[in-house]
């Protein structure tokens, strides 16, 4: 076992693996506000919608793939926690084999790809076809994507999360420079922006894999018998199944939203959209301690620790409500300044002001949701995760049946905020059992 797995888990260790992706997801928004700002500057409105929309539908398509990264840190912290070094590098190659089998996939399948995409969010026809354009060039680096996945949460269950930071800079700086210099300096357009995240991508997977160079100078990383061994692919499928389906659930949650939302008029939409951004901020803030939840309990659940594994949930989630706390007050004291830096309609500014108070209570009511969903992750308990979030999407849906002819905007955002209680509730429910396996 590594100084890692056998080390008291502490606030320092906690905080060492959640900084790192906390800093790496404030770089996020960064980029795409540089690709918009880019072609933003050629004068003509069908670049920017074409890099949107285009971004938009290959971020879809690698999400579906996300998965990816939440199973292999549950499974490769419980290897490390059990000292099984071995499986620790069969995770990796795995973890790579399914980033380029998918990613060929998607390459292959592209063009009825693309077409579906615009049956369902149909453009202009210069949008569509520079943002055609766009996703021809980038899809190319979607076994790159993709595998990033499976590394990332390899390296997070490893606590390597400087690593995965630096990986994070290296890609958005690398995209940044490269879109003002193929844009602005060469003039190539939307062509130039697709050009850029390809490369980044790229260059991205080979600074990764030279972060996992250790393991490929061992030669556990290409024992084919343990990396195709059936009982482990078996677990590693039905992991992965059951995060899929969760996701899909939890996406549902979203996109009815928008699209029941939508039902209010522009304005209204435009409101809802500007808000949501609030629970992006939570989401990238709380993903630290989520992530090092995931992490510590898979290795207390590997090495059978229940007494590390309930510390470990312990202390995340203590640095989890302080995030959240702190969070809620930036938004009661800031959000309207917020809100006024996202939107210039005054329309748009006052009825986001209105919900605003949903954005102040929700990253307290989501604290036991995006904490527990670590936990389970790094437990493998997959399986109530997904059930749970069917129950909890039910229960969303009665809540907004009920609420949104009476209350309107109101109903459905408590629906949402009830859909977090919810799934944080039964989740909690089900940990009693999670500690108990760990014996």
């Amino acid at each position: 076992m590594t100084a890692e797995t056998s080390a008291p888990v502490t606030h320092r260790r906690v905080l060492n693996i959640a900084l790192p992706i906390v800093i790496s997801n404030a770089t996020v928004p960064i980029l795409g506000a540089v690709d918009t700002g880019v072609v933003g500057q050629l004068g003509t409105a069908a670049p920017i919608g074409a890099v949107g929309i285009g971004a938009i539908i290959l971020s879809s398509l690698y999400w579906m793939f996300g998965f990816l990264r939440m199973g292999t840190v549950g499974l490769t912290s419980q290897a490390l926690g059990a000292g099984n070094r071995s499986e620790v590098a069969a995770m990796l190659t795995r973890a790579l084999l399914i980033g380029a089998m998918a990613g060929v996939a998607l390459i292959t399948l592209q063009l009825p790809l693309f077409w579906a995409a615009f049956q369902v969010s149909p453009a202009s026809p210069e949008v569509e076809a520079l943002g055609t354009d766009y996703m021809r060039i980038r899809i190319w680096s979607a076994p790159a994507a993709i595998a990033m996945y499976g590394i990332t949460g390899w390296l997070i269950a490893q606590e390597r999360t400087r690593a995965v930071l630096v990986i994070q800079v290296w890609m958005n700086g690398l995209n940044i420079l490269l879109d003002l210099w193929f844009v602005l300096g060469l003039g190539w357009s939307v062509s130039g922006v697709a050009l850029a995240t390809f490369l980044a991508e790229w260059t991205g997977l080979a600074l990764a894999l030279w972060f996992c160079r250790s393991t490929f100078r061992a030669p556990d990383w290409r024992n084919w018998v343990q990396v195709f061994d059936r009982i482990r692919l078996r677990h590693m499928v039905v992991v992965n199944t059951d995060i899929l389906l969760r996701s899909l659930l939890l996406e549902a949650v979203f996109v009815s939203f928008l699209f029941v939302g939508a039902g209010f008029g522009d304005v209204t939409l435009a409101a809802n959209q500007v808000l949501l951004q609030f629970l992006m901020i939570t989401a990238f803030a709380l993903d630290g301690f989520a992530f090092a939840a995931e992490a510590l309990v898979g290795q207390a659940m590997g090495a059978r620790q229940q007494l590390a594994l309930r510390r470990s949930a312990m202390l995340t989630s203590v640095w989890g409500l302080i995030c959240v706390v702190g969070l809620a007050i930036v938004f009661a004291l800031c959000g309207n300044w917020v809100i006024d830096l996202m939107t210039k309609s005054a329309e748009v500014q006052q009825v986001a002001r209105d919900y605003l108070i949903y954005m102040v209570l929700a990253p307290p009511l989501g604290l036991a949701a995006w904490m527990l969903d670590g936990i389970f992750i790094g437990a493998t308990k997959t399986r109530d995760m997904r059930n749970m979030m069917a129950i909890s999407f039910v229960i969303y849906t009665i809540t907004a049946v009920a609420l949104v002819p009476v209350y309107g905007n109101h109903g459905l955002w408590i629906a949402l905020l009830v859909s977090f209680v919810a799934r944080g509730v039964t989740m909690a429910l089900r940990y009693p059992a999670l500690e108990r396996s760990a014996i």
